[in-house]
């Protein structure tokens, strides 16, 4: 076949109009089901009025955008509204108003575009406690500084649409959210509180009340619900009549007890079910089985599965491949045997045994282990660590670190650099050494020293305060008390790792002292729940304690 002619002439420029006209969305396909629903009369609209002068205003109806324009051949057909590709209505009815209180805010800034089809509405006294927030390097002051942002990117005259009227309502689509379909409202007039004598008037907290008690009664045919993560904000708003709830967008889960554990028992009944069409065959050392059934869909990659049957071979094995219907499950090394030992180390349960088949596994490079207190996950991680760090030189040293949140009244201030001010926060890793020291009786006295001396200095303790901008090249890394971080924190941290870095994430999740954190909300629980399944990552729950009979019998009666 011929080649084509070679062009004659050079290619036109495109002119600017062109870009612009590419850019611009284009007209969709409307069917006639569409065009009958449009020809239906429009509700009518709920204007928030307060004598003469407008406050907030908005269709009944849940719409997302703007009404659809005139044909082309009346007018030119301006850029679309994020109606098109909105979220689909949950609810038929009017679409909810949604009072912020400030903490909504500050907790999290995206919190504006986190309520679907609904309207949200912001009283002025929350704009003023945002302001007297937005100074200091805090988590809190960034927050708010990211909220004023977003705001004045909403409330900016847009020269396409023909401007922004706040009583008309501000589209929070318009600045690329396409999630969010409903609207914002400023508070723009003085509206007329009435609430108890007994709640002083000039509080902030009280004012917020009365506008939400001022709104339900202009408008009942409304459901007005405040938002706030302050407990006896919603405490007192309920007291009043008014409705209130958490703002639930931060939580991972739910309850605590759906959390991914790693592990899965299988049915007694696995190998009757599964052993006519199973596979098998050895590698390494190892035993690998691939099954088809109808557990595969349950299964997820690096999840321990195990079938323990009295007097009989017991299965402890790890998901390493799901392809369609099949599933593949490989044997694992026996932890609890002396020979296995890692740093002097053996599991004592069959958890332990999964966890550290997790820490020695080359290929694992996150790692989150949980559990009540004593369950062993700070000794086995730093005994992996240890292992890896001298014996094997997979990594070239270990990095500590952890939130520095106390439990009681703080001590004050700490001298020294930054490794002395976090040594007292490391008492746990003080107390693992020495028990991993003794191990090693064989050495002497002299033997011993010179073996802590060696492991000090492959041991390097980091605070989370200068973590931003670092990368950790073939690095071990350990976050103790993990479960104090908040989901912004933990990917600060995992997002530091570089090449050959390995990240152990350790918590307990009955323990959490940073505020307005729960079980749901934690960062741990974000990062257990994220990287489920992920080929390179793993996850073990704890579930016996092993500090000693004491310990376990005080973590369960008290």
């Amino acid at each position: 076949m011929p080649l084509p002619k070679p062009p004659s002439k050079k290619g036109d420029l495109l002119q600017a109009a062109d870009y612009e006209a590419q850019a611009a969305p284009r007209a969709e396909k409307r069917s006639m089901k569409s065009r009958a629903s449009d020809a239906t009369p429009a509700p009518a609209a709920l204007e928030l009025r307060d004598g003469g002068t407008a406050v907030a205003a908005r269709p009944a109806a849940p719409v997302a955008a703007a009404p659809v324009a005139a044909p082309a051949a009346a007018a030119p057909r301006m850029p679309a509204e994020p109606r098109a590709k909105a979220r689909k209505p949950r609810s038929t009815g009017p679409a909810k108003l949604f009072v912020l209180d400030t903490n909504v805010l500050m907790h999290d800034p995206m919190s504006l575009f986190r309520f679907e089809e609904h309207d949200v509405f912001l009283p002025m006294i929350t704009l003023e406690e945002l302001d007297g927030h937005k100074k200091g390097m805090s988590e809190v002051a960034r927050s708010v500084r990211q909220v004023s942002r977003e705001l004045d990117a909403l409330a900016t005259f847009d020269k396409q649409t023909g401007g922004t009227d706040p009583s008309e309502g501000i589209l929070l689509g318009k600045t690329g959210h396409r999630e969010a379909g409903g609207k914002l409202f400023f508070q723009t007039t003085l509206l007329d509180v009435k609430l108890p004598a007994g709640l002083p008037q000039g509080k902030a907290d009280n004012q917020i009340l009365g506008v939400v008690q001022s709104l339900r009664e202009r408008f009942p045919q409304r459901e007005v619900v405040l938002v706030s993560k302050d407990i006896n904000m919603r405490v007192k708003a309920r007291a009043l009549g008014l409705p209130a709830e958490d703002y639930f967008n931060d939580k991972t889960l739910e309850d605590g007890d759906l959390l991914y554990t790693g592990v899965l028992p299988l049915p007694a009944d696995f190998w009757d079910r599964h052993g006519k069409t199973m596979e098998s065959w050895q590698q390494g050392g190892h035993t690998y089985y691939r099954i088809s059934g109808p557990i595969v869909p349950a299964l997820l990659i690096n999840q321990f599965v195990y079938h323990e049957v009295p007097g009989g071979p017991n299965l402890y094995a790890k998901v390493t491949e799901i392809t369609g219907k099949t599933a593949v499950l490989k044997t694992l090394r026996d932890y609890t045997h002396g020979k296995n030992a890692v740093w002097g180390v053996t599991a004592r349960n069959r958890e332990q045994n999964f966890a550290l088949s997790l820490l020695m596994d080359a290929d694992c490079d996150f790692i989150t282990l949980t559990g009540t207190a004593g369950t062993g996950k700070t000794l086995m991680t730093l005994a992996a660590a240890l292992s890896q760090v001298l014996d094997e030189r997979r990594y070239s040293e270990i990095i500590v670190t952890r939130v520095t949140v106390p439990v009681g009244d703080d001590i004050g201030f700490l001298p020294g650099n930054e490794e002395e001010k976090m040594g007292p926060w490391m008492g746990a890793l003080d107390d693992n050494l020495e028990v991993l020291a003794r191990s090693d009786s064989s050495a002497g006295e002299w033997g011993r020293a010179a073996t802590n001396d060696l492991v000090r200095s492959k041991i390097k303790i980091k605070s989370l305060n200068f973590m931003r901008g670092r990368t950790f090249l073939n690095k071990f890394v350990i976050i103790d008390e993990a479960q104090n971080l908040t989901p912004k924190q933990m990917k600060t941290l995992i997002t530091r790792a570089g090449p050959g870095t390995k990240i152990v994430c350790l918590g307990n999740l009955a323990q959490i002292d940073t505020p307005y954190l729960t079980e749901g909300s934690s960062g741990l629980t974000y990062a257990v729940d994220r990287f489920k399944g992920w080929p390179h990552g793993g996850h073990v729950t704890l579930a016996r304690g092993e500090r000693s009979r004491l310990a376990d019998y005080a973590s369960d009666v008290l």
